[in-house]
């Protein structure tokens, strides 16, 4: 016996669920959230590492907006097997070995982060730390077979708004060295990550539990890759989670670039917009399961829209406080739309059963079925818009100095995610309700 394997589960059973499978779950949610949060931190440490790189490094700022694009690429590709790994191994042994494996890009930085290392070699590391992307598949998947339909939006945005308060903490842990230690000091941030690494591979280990009836299933892998309705999830997902974690990764090196921050100035900023994006990441996963995931999705969009129009102001008239607002009502804006988002994938595969006259644990066993095989791709899709806004930063700091370009290429992007949502999921819902079979059509996607 490699671990410890659940053979019954069946979240919907209102009966299976009160006594006892709602405990179970929320004790593995919590250790996954914390699996998740180290993963995060270890994903964007090169965010955090780029501000203790000064003039010594020899790396100018567009070198550096590539090291954070690399950790992101790297990042969002590693999501597809990730996702896989839980039916494959059961959702505990890969939490462990996913979390313990953390160590290889820390370590790596550990050694690297000095000047007179290579820029070859730092590309390398930076690269590593990409396998912390794909812990965020691999724990929504698992988290998503736990739980009953009604409460997915509430549990996967716990468990994925967790996991990304990582990046500020990480980016908040490198504020506190460099106000205390120095900017000369990057390896103090890695001391405190090692042993956290450690700790949460053991906590997975003693407390997380594997599902028998996840069973890698290649059939739902083929039928969600032809679905249409992944596909327009997953640029959904590219315009909230790709803003979320591409704008974390960036928002340093924007404020030194373009507004002339010193290290310890931009840090003490940086850590704020993702702060605030991952705690109402939940709230988004509440709000949809009460007024539909599509409603407050487009909501998000239409507000991400209005808030890239204040920074672009901003940003030609090089006005921080205005710059700061702007920015980080786009990083709140994100984190909820992320939550919603991500409810509306189960809420999407389970109408479809109902509409085959499936119902009751049929219908949400062909729904977890598909959304735990859709989410991976969209997952990583969504990390791949963090490497296109890393990439456009990067592209647009070279050509003007300015990220002004960037943000007039993020402002067409949500206007036209808005209008996908509204036309498909808003306009002319076309599925079943989440939370009751007998509700309106598309009531609760």
């Amino acid at each position: 016996m490699t671990g410890r394997w659940i053979e019954r589960w069946e979240p919907e059973d209102d009966t299976f669920w009160r006594e006892g499978g709602a405990r179970v779950a929320r004790r593995n949610l919590y250790l996954s959230v914390f699996c998740e949060h180290i993963g995060f931190s270890v994903w964007s440490l090169w965010s955090v590492m780029v501000l203790f790189m000064g003039p010594a490094y020899g790396v100018d700022p567009a070198g550096k907006f590539f090291l954070i694009s690399l950790a992101t690429l790297v990042g969002a590709l590693a999501r597809i097997p990730y996702t896989f790994a839980v039916a494959r191994f059961g959702g505990r042994n890969w939490s462990v070995f996913s979390s313990l494996l953390l160590l290889v890009p820390a370590g790596a930085a550990w050694l690297a982060m000095e000047p007179g290392t290579s820029y070859g070699t730092f590309l390398l590391v930076a690269a590593l730390a990409g396998v912390g992307g794909g812990n965020f598949a691999s724990s929504m998947t698992n988290i998503n077979a736990f739980f009953p339909l009604r409460e997915k939006g509430w549990a996967l945005g716990l468990n994925a708004g967790g996991g990304n308060i990582g990046v500020p903490v990480v980016q908040l842990v490198g504020l506190l060295v460099i106000a205390t230690a120095g900017a000369a000091h990057p390896r103090v941030v890695l001391a405190v990550y090692l042993p956290l690494i450690v700790a949460a591979g053991l906590a997975a280990a003693l407390g997380m539990d594997n599902l028998a009836p996840v069973r890698n299933d290649t059939g739902a892998v083929t039928a969600a890759l032809r679905e249409p309705h992944t596909w327009l999830m997953a640029f959904l997902y590219l315009g909230t989670f790709g803003s979320f974690i591409g704008y974390s990764f960036a928002f340093g090196l924007v404020l030194q670039t373009q507004f002339g921050r010193t290290p310890l100035q931009a840090a003490s900023l940086t850590f704020i917009g993702p702060l605030l994006g991952s705690l109402i990441r939940p709230l988004g996963g509440r709000l949809a399961d009460q007024y539909g995931g599509a409603r407050i999705t487009l909501g998000a969009f239409a507000a991400m829209a209005a808030a890239t129009g204040v920074v672009l102001y901003a940003s030609v008239h090089t006005s921080l406080p205005v710059f700061l607002t702007g920015f980080i009502a786009l990083f709140a804006l994100s984190g909820l739309g992320n939550g919603s988002t991500y409810k509306m994938i189960p809420a999407i595969f389970q109408a479809q059963a109902h509409a085959r006259g499936l119902a009751g644990e049929a219908a949400a066993a062909h729904g977890r079925r598909l959304s735990g095989a859709a989410m991976g791709l969209v997952g990583a899709v969504g990390g791949l818009g963090g490497l296109a806004v890393n990439l456009a930063f990067r592209q647009s700091f070279q050509s003007s100095g300015t990220g002004t370009a960037a943000f007039t290429a993020f402002l067409g992007c949500y206007a036209v995610c808005s209008a996908v949502t509204w036309a498909v999921y808003v306009r002319r819902p076309a599925h079943t309700p989440a939370r009751a079979e007998s509700a309106p059509a598309g009531a609760n996607v």
